[in-house]
């Protein structure tokens, strides 16, 4: 059977919300139906600005009496003090939880060494954690969280072989799933040009919350003028945020990479012709989940 891996994301962090009014707190703020979180379902948001910018991004579980933000840990005490300015008289808590850490399983045989279904967002626990089918896509792989020091073990127990980081990184990149603020741009990108529509970060029918309105129009006027895509590099990979250009006009820019893959936003109208070789140095790939509608 083949053997599936994993890698520790040292980059991640775990915010616990607590207390009786912790799911209606959160569906107030974020992009994505707190509803739909159990301990057997995982869902992924985002928390932005009035205005529909990108603030935050995290996968969602519940956990005992707690929902457990999976978010970037150098970015964990903002999301909270952001989540914090919210909470008025909500009976709802908010700590962050550094004894937890996280790995991403990847590869064939992931999901089945972690009693887990192919299915996007499927979750169960796993002896003082919970592991997790990406929501996002589950090909992508599953995520654990677990206590630091129990996690390398239990992945190794489970049959899983460890890799490093830049292993599961590539094939992050190659998929086209965009890292938080490694790829999108922190008060200034739109959800929709990263994909969270098609990723199963927004949820259409819910109620209200912050930046929902301007989301919504987006969507429905079809506003989206660019959006990130995989990209294919030849020789060295442009800095982040690189302006790339073709015939003398910007194409887009640069966003992660890891040797010759990459993300790069870029304007629609050049995709096209960034699909074969061109001066920028970068090849535009598809992914089957992306939707555009010239597709």
């Amino acid at each position: 059977m083949p053997q599936g891996s994993f890698a520790l994301l040292e980059d991640r962090g775990i915010l616990a919300v607590s207390g009786e009014d912790r799911r209606t707190f959160l569906q107030g703020l974020v992009s994505n139906d707190t509803a739909k979180i159990s301990s057997a379902r995982a869902v992924y948001a985002a928390l932005l600005t009035a205005q529909g910018k990108y603030l935050h991004d995290f996968v969602m579980v519940e956990h005992a009496d707690a929902i457990w933000l999976d978010g970037e840990a150098a970015r964990l005490a903002d999301l909270k003090r952001r989540l914090s300015l919210y909470r008025l008289r909500a009976k709802a808590t908010l700590a962050e939880m550094p004894e937890l850490g996280v790995a991403a399983a990847f590869g064939v045989g992931a999901h089945a060494a972690l009693g887990l279904p192919e299915a996007a967002g499927a979750a169960r626990a796993l002896a003082r954690g919970v592991a997790m089918v990406d929501p996002r896509l589950a090909v992508l792989g599953a995520r654990v969280i677990l206590p630091r020091d129990e996690l390398r073990p239990a992945l190794i127990a489970l049959g899983l072989v460890e890799r490093e980081f830049a292993a599961y990184d590539r094939h992050r990149l190659a998929l086209g799933i965009p890292d938080g603020s490694r790829d999108l741009v922190v008060d200034k990108s739109i959800l929709l040009e990263a994909g969270f529509d098609e990723l199963n970060g927004v949820d259409w029918q819910k109620g209200c919350y912050i930046g929902q309105e301007l989301t919504a129009r987006t969507k429905y006027r079809g506003l989206i003028k660019r959006r990130l895509f995989p990209v294919k590099i030849a020789g060295t990979s442009p800095a982040p945020s690189a302006i790339l250009t073709l015939d003398g006009k910007e194409a887009g820019e640069m966003r992660s990479s890891a040797d010759d893959l990459g993300l790069a936003l870029l304007r629609l109208e050049t995709v096209k012709a960034l699909e074969q070789p061109n001066e920028t140095g970068v090849v535009a790939l598809r992914p089957p989940w992306m939707r555009l509608d010239d597709s």
